[in-house]
């Protein structure tokens, strides 16, 4: 009779990160997937006799396997306008460049074909999660349900008429629509409501909104603090900076992530702390507009959780993590000259545990642990600019990029080999999106 297999993915050799409370690393673990799960996590070689039946083995030798990476923060659809505005100040960049663009070629079939590019890219370079916030976010969900993809799915909101939304008076009706239409659909979705900006949205926007996440058990999310141009318009419109004002409004609580939080105090940072707000950090964009080095050292020591995001192709360019969290820990040495801030383990555990914590998933992803959901990565150690090694986070963080990655499971289901995506055309993606480009080219 013919053996059943034990499992559906069984990863073995190589070196094992499991990014778990007590950080264990495995040399040549062995790693049983089933049923979307991790089923199985041992160190070592195979006792002798013992064998583990599976539909495919992956052989891990000169390979780090670690969790993949969550992305907390970006805009899919703008990989449409990556390149488009650069070198331009925030507000110019939004309300000149844009603003003007969304509204005149953003629709559905553009969001599902920015996204498809968007989460290839990802897949490619090592991210199995993301949280997105745009316009049309239904054509978002989708595309991740085809591309194997994990997402939060942030329905946009915002104080004026949008290519999704030509009557913001109906928001409410419209998010919970949009929750119930996506809060059991699929295993790797979850719903979200993404309020653009306590500048864009009035007080009341503010408030309803979150009404309504927390009626659904959904997250909510805003660009908070981002420019002083913000602090100062918030301050002149209501009195009170942009986290005060948030804080008197009851929006902030564990089901909140803000991004960005640049510009914040001390006793702002305790607000943040003692409501259970998270924040998602990004530092390339944040560096890309100039609006200044968000103080995460500070954050980290409160005990504030934070997770690392590219933020949209239009702001950062890429959407490649290992470069987000080079570029954080650099950061943070250099504006705190201290080069031991923001470690290169600090860097990772914001990449991965968390950054599923800042999005309410730390109990499903984000370390490799029995019982948790089958989202990892292998990257490959066997380049020169990875030779040698003495220490693997210090390589992860400072030495590899994206394109290390040679595999990509996602929720138990091997969507990425070799470099090639298993499950879509990739020249097609392209080319879908070169021909959107093309478009707005010609304006």
């Amino acid at each position: 009779m013919e053996e059943k297999p034990s499992f559906d993915i069984l990863i073995m050799g190589g070196t094992l990160l499991t990014l778990s409370e007590s950080m264990d690393t495995m040399e040549n673990p062995v790693i049983g997937i089933r049923d979307g799960r991790i089923i199985l996590v041992e160190k070592g070689e195979n006792p002798p006799g013992k064998h583990y039946p599976a539909k495919e083995i992956l052989n891990a030798e000169g390979c780090v396997i670690l969790p993949g990476l969550v992305n907390t923060h970006s805009h899919l659809p703008m990989v449409c306008y990556r390149g488009y505005a650069d070198d331009m100040p925030l507000m110019e960049w939004l309300h000149e460049r844009i603003f003007p663009a969304e509204r005149k070629y953003v629709n559905r079939d553009m969001v599902y074909a920015g996204s498809r590019l968007a989460m290839a890219e990802m897949i490619l370079s090592g991210t199995t999660t993301f949280c997105d916030g745009y316009f049309y976010e239904s054509s978002v969900a989708q595309a991740a349900i085809d591309m194997g993809m994990r997402g939060i799915v942030s329905q946009g909101f915002i104080d004026f008429p949008t290519p999704d939304q030509p009557e913001p008076a109906k928001n409410i009706k419209i998010a919970e629509a949009f929750i119930d239409k996506w809060k059991d659909r699929s295993p790797l979705i979850s719903p979200a409501l993404f309020c653009h900006t306590p500048y864009t949205c009035a007080a009341e926007t503010l408030i309803t909104l979150k009404q309504v996440a927390r009626e659904k058990d959904v997250l909510y999310l805003s660009h908070v603090a981002e420019t002083q141009d913000e602090i100062k318009l918030i301050q002149e419109r209501y009195g009170l900076t942009p986290i005060r004002h948030l804080q008197k409004l009851g929006v902030l609580d564990e089901r909140t992530v803000i991004v960005h939080a640049v510009w914040v105090d001390e006793e702002e940072l305790e607000i943040l702390r003692d409501t259970g707000t998270k924040v998602s950090h990004n530092p390339e964009s944040n560096m890309k507009l100039a609006v200044g080095v968000a103080p995460v050292p500070a954050m980290l020591r409160k005990g504030i959780t934070v997770g690392l995001g590219t933020d949209g192709c239009a702001s950062n360019n890429d959407l490649d993590l290992f470069r987000e969290m080079g570029t954080a820990a650099k950061l943070h040495k250099v504006a705190a000259m201290d080069p031991t801030v923001l470690d290169a383990r600090t860097a990772l555990k914001m990449a991965t545990i968390h950054g599923a914590r800042v999005l309410g998933l730390g109990d499903q992803i984000g370390s490799i642990e029995p019982g948790k959901c089958a989202d990892l990565i292998l990257v490959d150690m066997k380049k020169p600019h990875l030779t040698p090694v003495y220490q693997v986070y210090s390589h992860l963080v400072y030495a590899a990029s994206g394109a290390d990655v040679v595999a990509s499971i996602i929720n138990g289901k091997l969507v990425m080999k070799d470099r090639k995506l298993l499950h879509a055309d990739l020249d097609d993606i392209m080319e879908n999106v070169r021909k959107i480009a093309r478009v707005i080219a010609e304006g």
